[in-house]
């Protein structure tokens, strides 16, 4: 699969996943956005329902294993280089994910993750696409942060 310079856009699915008042964020190991922390989540396989693909996901990156339940934030991710072509172009749906077992431990496209109080999100380079849907839920409000990008 072609992620850099797509000949069509491919859907990302993530989950949301709030634990003892912490939600469950991984620093992405990989372009795009490397560096930054975000919702665990990767590209949906043909076959797979939103559920089953998340599930895999955060399973895959995280090592937790979840209850996928339905989706609560969708957006699309696109990026140029300085010729105005596309680089990557995400269709991203993420849902609201149930915390079931397991010990999280970075894997995959994930360079670490953690359970992460809002507080500590503030700190954090975060995507925007992350802050925004953290901040819609709730879970974050939209006081001080650390700049985020992308």
């Amino acid at each position: 699969m072609q992620r850099k310079y797509p000949l069509f856009p491919h859907v990302g699915v993530g989950a949301l996943v709030i634990k003892e008042g912490k939600v469950l964020l991984v620093r992405r190991a990989a372009p795009p956005s490397e560096g930054l922390w975000a919702i665990p989540g990767g590209i949906l396989k043909v076959g797979e329902t939103l559920q089953e693909g998340a599930e895999r996901e955060i399973k895959e990156e995280t090592g937790i294993t979840i209850r996928a339940k339905e989706p609560i934030y969708t957006f699309d991710f696109i990026e140029k280089d300085g010729e105005g072509n596309v680089v990557f172009h995400y269709v991203i749906v993420d849902l609201e994910g149930e915390y079931l077992h397991g010990q999280i431990r970075a894997a995959d496209d994930a360079s670490d993750c953690r359970w992460v109080s809002p507080e500590e999100c503030n700190r954090l380079p975060l995507t925007k696409s992350t802050r925004k849907l953290l901040e819609e839920k709730l879970f974050l409000s939209s006081g001080a942060r650390k700049e985020d990008k992308v």
